[in-house]
C-alpha cells in the first residue's frame, strides 16, 4: 500500500517542476531532485529513472542548457540552466496548471457532483 502522504506526478507535471527549479539558477540534477523533496515536505520524491530523461527531453527542447561544473562534493556534475524559451515555457505551464486546479477544484466542490 502507498503512502498517503506521497503522491505520483502526473504526466509532465515533472517537467513542469524541473523548469521551476532550474529557474533560480544553475542545477545538478541530484540537486533538482533533492529540492523538490524539501519544498514538497517529502511529498513528491523525484526518482533517477525519471529525473535524468525528464532533463535530457527537456535539454533536447531547449528549454535547459547544460554545462559541467563541480559540485558541492567536488564532483563533475551537469548544471542545467533554464534559457530564455525555458522562461517562456515555464510561464505558459504555470498559467496553464493554475487554471487546470482551478477548474478541477470548482468540478470538486460542486454540491451537485456529490457521491451518494
Amino acid at each position: 500500500m502507498s503512502n498517503p502522504s506521497k503522491f505520483d506526478l502526473p504526466q509532465g507535471t515533472l517537467d513542469l517542476l524541473i523548469l521551476r527549479v532550474a529557474a533560480l539558477g544553475p542545477v545538478h540534477g541530484y540537486a533538482i531532485a533533492q529540492r523538490i523533496q524539501q519544498i514538497s515536505k517529502d511529498a513528491l520524491q523525484v526518482q533517477q529513472g525519471s529525473l535524468y530523461p525528464a532533463l535530457h527531453r527537456l535539454e533536447n527542447k531547449k528549454f535547459l542548457v547544460a554545462e559541467w561544473g563541480s559540485s558541492e562534493t567536488g564532483r563533475e556534475a551537469k548544471f542545467y540552466r533554464l534559457t530564455a524559451k525555458g522562461r517562456t515555457q515555464l510561464k505558459a505551464e504555470t498559467e496553464s496548471w493554475a487554471r487546470l486546479t482551478e477548474v478541477v477544484g470548482m468540478i470538486l466542490k460542486d454540491p451537485q457532483g456529490e457521491l451518494s
